[in-house]
């Protein structure tokens, strides 16, 4: 099945099961809320149009960007609530872009965006197809030997299952041992997933089996057909899809991972967007972006280039 199809069965699905029932929305740590309508109307309050330039931070850009004006972006589109297209097929929407917007936006800039999956970003920007991408991409410290981030959250790796799963919490991957584990291609949960597969048999357990999708769509409809037992993906991905979904439940978290935007190794761009991410801080655009996609528990203090993996 095609990557749109998935998609658009992964949206009929939501909305099929906020028609049938009546799913918690996701909660603003401060108490107010997500702008989130409910039968699987994503948000849509612009908090990006109204930032401006910030001339200090756009100073911070390579004479040749100031003078271009553009920077080529690739953005891997998943589902809410890092991105993903809307009912028309066509529009993106989601918390990843909206930053990316609002950080060009402070910079002056426009992006040429390019819909790329998200296995294929990292290496992209390696080659120089790209400036830059975003993807939820979390900092490890095998990807900072070949990448460049800007922090502008902290999500990280946690799992969800169906209602009737006997699993209540996973605090070690051995309780995963014999059950099929559906998650993302390319991404850190499967490597994690892949590099403690051992323990299974040295604990004297079947191993469980990893199965990966390119379209984080297909996922779900993994789980909810009985092809997996238990999701592996990011917390803030969990959390929006079991609200929307019936008949599934968020477990627990596993690990937390700063997220970022991602560059080439030495990248000069990355001053000039640590500065525009901590002008969004100041103006109030950033907690109004977490605010609208229900995320502010993954606000972070302030933006850091490439910091070390969170253990």
């Amino acid at each position: 099945m095609s990557r749109s199809r998935h998609t658009a069965l992964f949206a009929l699905i939501t909305v099929a099961a906020l028609t049938l029932t009546a799913c918690a929305e996701p909660t603003d740590a401060a108490g107010g809320g997500s702008d989130k309508a409910a039968k699987g109307k994503t948000p849509t309050t612009d908090v990006v149009s109204a930032v401006k330039k910030d001339e200090a931070a756009a100073k911070l850009l390579p004479a040749g960007v100031r003078e271009a004006g553009t920077l080529r972006i690739a953005s891997s589109v998943g589902a809410p609530p890092g991105a993903f297209y809307e009912e028309d097929g066509s529009t993106l929407a989601g918390a990843d872009i909206d930053f990316a917007d609002a950080a060009a936006r402070v910079l002056g800039l426009k992006l040429k965006r390019e819909v790329a999956s998200f296995e294929a970003i990292l290496p992209a920007l390696g080659s120089g197809k790209y400036d830059l991408g975003t993807g939820n991409f979390g900092v490890t410290d095998v990807r900072r030997k070949t990448i460049d981030f800007v922090t502008y959250i902290n999500d990280g790796q946690g799992f969800a299952v169906r209602e009737d799963s006997e699993l209540k919490k996973v605090t070690d991957l051995t309780q995963l041992c014999g059950l099929d584990v559906a998650t993302g291609a390319g991404t850190t949960f499967e490597v994690t997933l892949q590099e403690n597969l051992p323990r299974c048999a040295e604990a004297g357990k079947k191993p469980y089996r990893v199965k990966t999708y390119s379209d984080q769509a297909a996922v779900w409809i993994s789980l909810q057909q009985n092809r997996s037992d238990v999701v592996m993906s990011t917390i803030n991905g969990l959390r929006y899809a079991v609200s929307q979904q019936e008949g599934l439940r968020f477990l627990n978290e596993f690990k937390r991972l700063d997220v970022g935007f991602a560059f080439k190794k030495g990248t000069p761009l990355a001053p000039a967007f640590q500065a525009a991410v901590n002008r969004l801080k100041e103006d109030g655009t950033y907690e109004r972006i977490l605010k609208k996609w229900g995320t502010t528990e993954s606000g972070i203090e302030a933006s850091e280039i490439s910091p070390p993996e969170l253990k």
